[in-house]
C-alpha cells in the first residue's frame, strides 16, 4: 500500500517566489534545519501578508490556538510542528497560484472557498494533517492535468 504514496514533486515557480519574498529556501537541508529549529514568529505576518489574510487566518489553517500563539510570541519562534504545517500552507499557497495561472487574487479566492473536490472545506481548513495537505495537492495536481475524478 505504501508504494502507491508518492512524493510531492512541486509545479512551476511564480515569477515573485514566494520563498524569496519569505527569505525561505524552497527545499533541502536549509528548509529542514529552519523547520526544526522553529520558524520565527515574525513569518506568521509575512505568510499572511502574502496570502493576502489576516494572521488569525494563518493560525487557525495550521491549527494553533490563541494560549499557544501567545507561548510562540512570548519565545519568538513556532515548534517544529508548527514550522512544518506553516511550510505546508506556503506549498499548497504556491501550487494554488500555479493553478491559477499566477494568479493570487483567484488563488486566495480558491483557497477560502468551499470545494466540491474536498467534501466542500475549504482549503484554507485541510492543512492542520499531512494526510488533508496531500489531499489538497492532489486536488490541485488533478485540476491541472485536468483529472476530475
Amino acid at each position: 500500500m505504501l508504494s502507491s504514496i508518492r512524493d510531492y514533486q512541486p509545479g512551476s515557480q511564480t515569477s515573485e517566489d514566494i520563498w524569496t519574498s519569505l527569505k525561505l529556501p524552497s527545499r533541502g537541508t536549509e528548509l529542514f534545519a529552519h523547520i526544526h529549529r522553529g520558524l520565527p514568529f515574525t513569518i506568521l505576518d509575512r505568510i499572511a501578508n502574502e496570502l493576502q489574510v489576516d494572521s488569525e487566518s494563518v493560525t487557525k489553517a495550521i491549527q494553533v490556538s490563541t494560549a499557544k500563539l501567545r507561548n510562540r510570541a512570548k519565545a519568538g519562534r513556532f515548534n517544529a510542528s508548527e514550522s512544518d504545517r506553516l511550510i505546508a500552507l506556503v506549498i499548497v499557497y504556491q501550487e494554488a497560484i500555479a493553478l491559477f495561472e499566477d494568479d493570487a487574487e483567484a488563488a486566495n479566492k480558491w483557497m477560502d472557498s468551499l470545494v466540491p473536490g474536498l467534501d466542500s472545506k475549504r482549503p484554507l481548513e485541510m492543512l492542520g494533517t499531512r494526510v488533508e495537505t496531500a489531499a489538497v495537492l492532489d486536488l490541485i495536481g488533478r485540476l491541472e492535468r485536468g483529472v476530475l475524478a
